[in-house]
């Protein structure tokens, strides 16, 4: 513990290669990773390597009500494609947001991380896992807005020493994504005609940025195609992989910007009510809407009523839309 009144951080207690290790990594990611995602987590992968032998490693972050989306997975050494899942009450997604600090397989014998849908080699179960949790302040209190985790198919891999160098290590990309983000909401607090004032997501962003990046993508094929030799052929496609990878990273990371209210409004109504929300898309009258659901007419304008409040939104034409957006993503 530091002295009484000090403000220094107690010392990491981690070997001596280790912080060698990770001293290296501030400066490289503080030099070269600050604007890119991608190789921020697959640097953050490889510096863990250095310190201990691990099979599976990924990102998620959650997103909306309760899904979590994950940028990037590594596993057995091979890039994993990016995915989205919704976690239920039991896996290692809701024990992170419940208990706020880094889970340890040997803590419940692997139940929460078994409970979880499954990632990486899916027909082989990690012997050893530690998953620590992303932290951003919001106000004066810090929230959990991801996590990072690492396992292997071997038991007893993570020792303490490094599991503290993960925790340390989640901290650092943390800190950079947050810096990110406190910088676009500062934008966010100018005037609205700032030219460059950030925008919410739609489909406009997705496909321009799917169209730019495919581009270069085919660009690198056709140089690939006019190679002079197999050296060449062979460098030129692992460039290809590697934009490929890094395309499918960031447009899960741009799913992150679009605005969660419409499935946490959603999600508000009771299943009944939900029922009704559903048939508002189709501009039906409460007759029509009574008859589809078997109830009454009273029935469906209660739940009308009840909609309306939750939604806090001017009348049906608006629900709907929100609705509407909610079924599509």
């Amino acid at each position: 513990m530091p002295p009484a009144g000090s403000s220094r951080p107690p010392r990491l207690r981690v070997d001596a290669e280790t912080t060698l290790v990770l001293r290296e990594a501030f400066h490289k990611i503080d030099a070269n990773y600050r604007n890119d995602h991608y190789g921020l987590y697959d640097y953050a992968r490889a510096v863990m390597s250095k310190i201990v032998a691990l099979d599976h490693f990924y990102i998620g972050f959650f997103h909306g009500a309760n899904r979590v989306r994950y940028p990037y997975g590594y596993d057995g050494g091979m890039y994993t494609d990016p995915a989205s899942h919704i976690y239920g009450p039991h896996g290692q997604a809701a024990w992170l947001l419940k208990h706020r600090q880094t889970y340890r397989m040997q803590y419940d014998n692997g139940a929460a991380l078994n409970a979880g849908v499954a990632s990486g080699d899916t027909s082989r179960a990690s012997a050893d896992a530690v998953t620590t949790p992303l932290f951003r302040r919001r106000g004066d209190e810090p929230v959990v807005f991801g996590m990072m985790s690492m396992q292997s198919y071997r038991p007893g891999t993570f020792d303490d020493n490094s599991v503290r160098a993960f925790e340390w290590l989640a901290e650092l990309v943390a800190r950079v994504l947050t810096k990110e983000a406190e910088d676009l909401d500062a934008l966010r607090r100018l005037p609205a005609d700032v030219e460059d004032a950030p925008q919410p997501v739609t489909a406009d962003h997705i496909v321009e940025l799917l169209s730019s990046r495919v581009a270069d993508v085919r660009q690198r094929a056709q140089d690939a195609l006019a190679a002079p030799d197999p050296d060449s052929t062979r460098e030129a496609l692992h460039r290809i992989v590697t934009d490929c990878q890094q395309l499918q990273s960031d447009l899960v990371e741009l799913t992150l910007d679009i605005d969660p209210g419409p499935e946490e409004r959603f999600r508000s109504l009771t299943a009944a009510e939900q029922g009704v929300a559903v048939l508002l898309c189709g501009n039906l009258p409460n007759d029509e809407i009574a008859q589809e659901l078997g109830v009454s007419t009273h029935t469906v304008k209660t739940h009308v009523r009840n909609i309306l409040g939750k939604y806090r939104m001017s009348g049906r034409a608006a629900v709907a839309e929100d609705v509407r957006k909610h079924l599509a993503r």
